[in-house]
């Protein structure tokens, strides 16, 4: 079960806790989830508390005795779990330790993650929006141009609460992490072109397109599920965004007519979401090999039917929030194989030079691959493909 709805379930049931205690405890349990493995939670939630109370949050042995003793804690410590030290076990799941640069990948991923917001230029440059988040801690983030971090929050306090801030409500600003943002920056330029946004959700990449394109062209937002579509109307009014089309799953007339007339079709597949484990632990646990491999198939096919819109000569943006490479590589030579209309493109071809610029150090010749580990960012994966018949 997500953690978030276990959370909500345990604040039902727990009046007595404010709004900080509520922050204390799902920081802890997050940062407790990120190292469940070489904190031996499998073995006992109670040592993989100790140990994180002790090695990541640098409470002293008494304080946390105490915690553990007062009155909502869970029973007195023994001396075994004090004396308690962490295992050398990867903070990955067990089918994924085998995979390359895996001690470097479970170390990154068991780190708070920054939260990161994409200025608006529709509505506000980044300076100007970065003058309004001063009391936030706020900077530029190092890669996008429109991008800005806030480092992440301490052990036990809450974190900056930036929908609630007057330039998240003028639309200033989005909540869109870097790594996201530099996805659409490698789009390239598409000021007057016409994009879909295939797999749209509740239009962070929508949003950030249409700003990129300074409401010029179109970009047709489309999902399969009208739930995850929801939000999209209400985040485009406050983000000044007229050059969007939403397509609902049940206008399929209106998605029909676009077949073979976009230059760019933006994929942003479904995936395990390895990428964001740094935000989501729970799920770092909840994956095994049959999700993986649903999720593999999910790929395939949204590539298939993403590829109907391409016009001749147009672009298909393949990305993932994952960083496993049956989910990006393999899944883009499986779709190559499947319909020769398409090509492998460089990730980065037809950039500006300093598009160029800022993502070559992520790029190789198949792929642009960001990871909290190389880029500092979320993990993504995009690769470029071109329909080469004319």
């Amino acid at each position: 079960m997500p953690i978030s709805v276990l959370m909500k379930d345990w604040e039902r049931g727990a009046r007595y806790a404010g709004s900080k205690d509520r922050a204390f405890v799902r920081g802890l349990c997050l940062d407790v989830l990120r190292r469940w493995r070489s904190f031996r939670g499998e073995e006992s939630t109670r040592i993989a508390t100790f140990l994180t109370l002790r090695d990541v949050w640098r409470w002293d042995e008494a304080r946390i005795a105490e915690a553990f003793s007062g009155e909502h804690g869970d029973g007195p410590l023994t001396e075994e779990e004090l004396g308690a030290q962490a295992s050398d076990a990867l903070d990955l799941p067990a089918f994924l330790e085998g995979i390359e640069d895996a001690a470097v990948i479970s170390e990154s991923m068991a780190t708070r993650a920054p939260v990161d917001l994409r200025a608006n230029t529709l509505k506000a440059a980044r300076e100007k929006a970065l003058g309004a988040l001063k009391t936030l801690r706020a900077g530029a983030a190092p890669h996008s141009p429109v991008g800005i971090r806030i480092p992440p929050a301490p052990a036990a306090e809450k974190g900056p609460g930036v929908t609630v801030i007057p330039a998240f409500g003028k639309g200033w600003v989005e909540v869109q992490d870097e790594g996201s943002q530099l996805t659409v920056l490698a789009a390239g330029d598409l000021k007057g072109a016409q994009v879909l946004d295939f797999c749209a959700g509740g239009g962070g990449k929508t949003l950030a397109l249409s700003a990129a394109m300074n409401n010029s062209g179109q970009v047709h937002a489309y999902d399969v599920d009208a739930r995850r579509l929801a939000p999209i109307h209400e985040r485009l009014r406050r983000a000044g965004a007229r050059n969007v089309q939403v397509v609902a799953p049940s206008e399929p007339d209106r998605l029909a007519a676009l077949e073979g007339k976009m230059d760019l079709v933006f994929v942003d597949a479904p995936c395990s979401g390895s990428g964001t484990w740094r935000r989501h632990p729970d799920t770092k646990w909840r994956l095994s090999e049959e999700h993986l491999q649903t999720r593999m198939g999910e790929q395939d096919e949204v590539l298939d039917q993403a590829a109907r819109y391409v016009k001749p000569g147009g672009t298909l943006l393949f990305v993932t929030c994952s960083f496993l490479r049956e989910e990006n590589d393999q899944r883009a030579e499986a779709f190559l194989a499947r319909n020769e209309a398409f090509g492998m493109a460089g990730p980065l071809d037809g950039l500006a030079d300093d598009a160029r610029e800022t993502l070559a150090p992520f790029a190789d010749e198949k792929a642009l691959r960001l990871a909290p580990w190389t880029s500092g960012t979320d993990a993504f994966t995009l690769i470029r493909l071109r329909r080469n018949d004319r």
